[in-house]
């Protein structure tokens, strides 16, 4: 879906207060440790996706907090801001992350299985020339 920039700049200003929110006005601890990687707003503003990360062993227990805490930071999100209405609140899961560690541990051992092989041949390759000598 193509954004304009003024989509954009609500999107943004949601992430920014969400984030703030949680960093100093929550205080429930499963909290803590939790990135708000991005906020789509839709046209009424009446949505609001939230989309946040955190450490894979936390997920069942950062999905219930945001659960139990949402309809306070939708509340204290709505003294912020000057929107119209408040909006309804989806907190979702953003595994982007754990997708690029699992990409990133891939290709690192696809390198060294590589630099294993090339060293194997380049010691067959000096084994053969010593021989000849």
């Amino acid at each position: 879906m193509k954004q304009s920039s003024s989509n954009r700049k609500v999107n943004e200003q949601a992430r920014e207060v969400i984030a703030n929110i949680l960093l100093f006005e929550i205080s429930d601890p499963r909290l803590h440790m939790v990135t708000i990687t991005g906020c789509e707003v839709s046209f009424d503003r009446s949505v609001c996706n939230v989309y946040y990360s955190t450490e894979p062993e936390r997920y069942a227990d950062t999905a219930a907090a945001f659960n139990s805490a949402g309809g306070r930071i939708r509340s204290l999100m709505a003294k912020q801001l000057s929107w119209r209405i408040a909006p309804e609140l989806r907190f979702l899961l953003d595994t982007t992350v754990d997708e690029a560690q699992r990409i990133a541990g891939a290709l690192a051992r696809e390198e060294a299985r590589t630099n294993k092989q090339s060293s194997l041949n380049s010691d067959d390759e000096n084994s053969t020339f010593g021989d000849e000598k």
